[in-house]
Formats: structure tokens, sequence, C-alpha cells
């Protein structure tokens, strides 16, 4: 919206602090409910959730894949289990195992690497991603990403009787799809979303991801029992198959060519965001960024959060099966419950972090600050308490649960920092923090894998208490590095020009 003295939310004067910008100008806005800013949110929500569904569906499915009768102890062997067995269950017949339906010999160390194989195309093209699509607009990078990782996943059960380094591949090359519909995302609501409203919009958008674990945990289970482990990839793949032509046909890069937004929702946007809301060129200020402090903090940060995540995404169905003995049924449902209250969280603390923000009752860097720190130091401390819950079943439920829900509201915080410190780039910026808080999406697994060889509650402590630890060592960086100010790098000659302008404007009123 274009404010009182001429300049919109996103080209801040340089001698104003954060805490001094107009934020609300006079113009009434446009209101959110069937409105094309609200629409595009929904239908990436929508998006995200299939994302996650082909993301995680290998990680309950696994637990049928695998053949957990063979190696067989010897005549004077015995097997330990690290908590009591339920009643009726014998560990001597595989309770997964399907006539016709193949199972595979994998080991846990294994079984990581599979887990992790994902994650190591995902590193891959982020950045280029991110690049592109804020060069070009955003929307096809997305639909693409979705289309060519539901592709993929039709080919899992294929790739799997080929051999592991055949399902390593497709995995890889699944993450390779997938890896540019984040920085996609952010790209487009760098045209979208008006600063307002980016915490709502974002986090909306972005929650679609913890929707689709909850959702897929407990289906991948069901179908597995149900009807095979290879159904479960060809159904998700044939869903997001069908999600991908309904994008294409929706959805617009830039309000100015959307065909059916209303003119008054149009002007809206394009005012409030100002030039800040145009696609970058072919140069960006590289070095800038690469020695941008507060980009650093979010890189640290993320990758800091992101190792409990993924912990608990890729680990915590083994850890139920091999620990606490759940059937695939409720393996899955008791797997998916951190990730429903992750949901509601995020969206809870986009809707709460804007409304701190509109009404100047915390700046915009004290907001992002707050968030990630609720979001980051409980949940390490739930997660910590999860590991001496023992064999408790209920108390282990409940502290993974309340864990990952109240991490929910860092989505508020350090995920969407980026579009705060500069706009134009966001999906760049995104696609590097992006790629750097993949990493731990490849280790995670792989340490989980090789601290629990033994299936011993102490291994499985040792590996909470990595994941809490590194989440304090994200939560004190970005308290004390984060920013949530538009960076000068990432304002251009011409917005520079215009700052200098109203700034002599000012001094000149001020002095008559």
């Amino acid at each position: 919206m274009s404010l009182a003295n001429g300049y919109s939310i996103n080209t801040a004067p340089s001698d104003r602090k954060e805490d001094e910008e107009p934020l609300v100008g006079p113009e009434p806005v446009p209101p959110q409910c069937c409105s094309a800013r609200l629409n595009l949110a929904v239908l990436m929500f929508l998006g995200f959730a299939v994302v996650y569904c082909l993301r995680v569906n290998l990680s309950v499915a696994m637990v049928a894949m695998v053949n957990s009768t063979e190696p067989k102890p010897g005549p004077n062997a015995s097997v330990f289990h690290a908590c009591p067995l339920p009643s009726g269950l014998d560990n001597a017949s595989d309770p997964y195992q399907q006539p016709g339906v193949p199972q595979y010999r994998w080991d846990s160390k294994a079984q990581g690497w599979l887990l992790g194989a994902f994650f190591f195309g995902y590193l891959c093209t982020q950045i280029p991603g991110g690049y592109l699509a804020g060069r070009f607009g955003g929307s096809l990078f997305l639909g693409l990403g979705v289309l060519g990782t539901a592709a993929l996943t039709l080919l899992t059960p294929l790739a799997a009787q080929m051999g592991i380094r055949w399902l390593f591949a497709l995995r890889a090359l699944e993450g390779l799809g997938e890896a540019v519909t984040y920085p996609a995302m952010m790209a487009m609501w760098a045209r979208w979303a008006p600063p307002l409203e980016r915490s709502r919009l974002t986090t909306l958008s972005g929650s679609g991801g913890n929707f689709g674990a909850f959702v897929a945990l407990p289906l991948t289970g069901f179908i597995c029992q149900t009807l095979s482990w290879p159904a479960v990839f060809y159904l998700c793949g044939g869903v997001g198959c069908a999600w991908a032509v309904l994008w294409f046909i929706c959805v617009s890069d830039d309000p100015r060519t959307h065909r059916r937004i209303s003119a008054e929702e149009r002007d809206y946007i394009v005012k409030s965001i100002g030039p800040q809301g145009t696609k970058h060129g072919w140069k960006v200020p590289l070095l800038s960024m690469a020695t941008s402090i507060p980009l650093w903090a979010i890189i640290v940060t993320q990758m800091c959060a992101n190792w409990s995540y993924y912990t608990l995404l890729t680990t915590l169905p083994s850890y139920m099966n091999t620990i606490l003995h759940f059937d695939l049924k409720s393996n899955g449902f008791l797997s998916a419950l951190p990730y429903l209250g992750a949901w509601l969280f995020s969206m809870l603390s986009g809707v709460l972090a804007d409304r701190l923000i509109e009404m100047k009752v915390f700046s915009v860097t004290t907001v992002r600050k707050m968030f990630t720190l609720a979001g980051l130091l409980p949940p390490a401390g739930l997660l910590v308490a999860a590991g001496y819950a023992g064999c408790s079943h209920i108390l282990t439920v409940v502290f993974l649960t309340l864990s990952s829900t109240v991490g929910g509201l860092s989505a508020a915080g350090v995920f969407i920092n980026q579009i705060d410190i500069a706009p134009r780039y966001a999906g760049f910026l995104l696609g590097i923090t992006n790629t750097f808080g993949t990493i731990p999406g490849v280790l995670a697994p792989i340490v989980a894998g090789y601290l629990t060889q033994d299936q011993t509650l102490t291994g499985w402590r040792n590996v909470f208490w990595v994941a809490a630890g590194i989440s304090v060592c994200g939560s004190v960086v970005y308290t004390i590095f984060g920013s949530g100010r538009i960076q000068q790098w990432a304002i251009d000659e011409e917005e520079s020009e215009e700052a200098d302008k109203r700034k002599r404007s000012r001094s000149v009123a001020g002095n008559l």
C-alpha cells in the first residue's frame, strides 16, 4: 500500500530505524477471504502436503519393506529387546509379510543411508532453483519440482527390486527435483505477499509440509498393512501428478498477470510491496551476501533446527517399531502426532507474528528472535525428556509430540527471515539457506543409524541429546546475530536514490 509520505513498506529510508518505519497506510486492505493471494497460499499448502507425502513415505514403508526375521539368530543366541514385547507378538514371524510382496535384508546402517539419500540430491538444486525462480518466476519451478518427484516416486518399487544402489540413486533424483520447491515458493511470495501479511501467508503455505507428514505417516502404515508397501508409492505419486496439473492451470507468477484477481487486490499488493516485488537481474550481490552476518545467522540456525526435525522425520517410525514395538498402523499414527501439533502452531505463529508487527508491539527483528527462541529451546528440553521416558509409551509420545508442536513456532521466526532482509532475493537466499539446512537431512539419519546399531535405549537417548544440543547452539547464534531489517546490499541504486531524495526533502521541510 502507498503510505502517506509516498513510499511503500519495503522501501525503508536509510536514516530511520526499523521500529520507526511506518507500517500502516491510510488505504483500506482488501479482505483475504476468497482473495487471489489466499487461494495461492491454500494451493501451495496442498502442494507442500504432497511434497512431504513423497518425502516421508519411505520412512514408514521401510518397516514393511525390511525382512525383520532375517538374519535368524543361531541356536544358542538370544534376541535382545530394549523394551519388552507386547503380549502375543512373536518375533519369529514378520507381521508385515504379504504373499507376493518382496522384502529386503537391509541392516540399520543401510536403512540410514537410504533414508538420507533423498537429501544428497536435495542439496544440489536449491541454489540454482532459487536463482532462476527469482529471475523468471517461481510457478514453473514449483510445479515441475512436484511433478518430477511424483513421477519418480512411481518407480520406487521397481528400483527396490533392482537393488539398494538403484533405490539410493532414485531417492537422490527425487531430492534433485523437490529441492526447487521451497525457493520457488519464497520467490513467489516476494511478489505476492504484502509485508503486513508475510508471516501468515508464508507460514500457511509452508505448513503444508507438517500437514503432509501428519497425513502421510498414518496413511502409509494403513496402506502397507491393508494393501502392500508398493501401493504407497503408486498412490502418492499419482496424487502428486494430479496436483501439478491443477497448479499449472490456476497460478500466475505475478499479481499483475493473474487472470482472476480483482483490480483492488492487485493494486494493494503491488503498491504495498513496492520495487522489491520485481524480479532481480542476472547479477546478484554474491560478495555482500557471503559477508552478511544476518544471512549467516539464518544459515547456522536453520541447520541446527533442521537436525532435530530431520532426526524425527526419518527415524521416528523406526524408533516406534524397534524400541516401543508399535504395530505399523499405530506406528504411523503416533509418528504423525508431532506434525499435527507443529502444523497448528506454525499457522498460529504466523498470525500472531503479523499482529505484533502491525500493532508495532515489537520490531520485526524482535518478533523473529522471539519465535525462533520459543521454537528451539523448549523443544530441545522435551526431546531430551523423551529419551529418558524409557519404555513408557505414553510419556514418550507426549514428549515427542510436545517437542514438535512447540517447535512449530519457529515457522514465524528464522524460517521466513530471508524475505525480511532481502525481499527481491528471497528465493535465492532461501535456496542458499535451505541448501545448508539440508545437510542435517543427510547426516542425521546416518548418525542415528550408527548410534543405534544395537537398538538400545542408551543409543536412542544419545540421538536425542545430540539433536537437543545442536538446537540450543542455533538459538544462541540467532539471538546474537539475527536481524529483520532490509540489508543495504538488497536495495538497488534506484531505490537508494529515492531514499536520498526523501531524506533531503524531510531535511528541507524540517528547516522551514
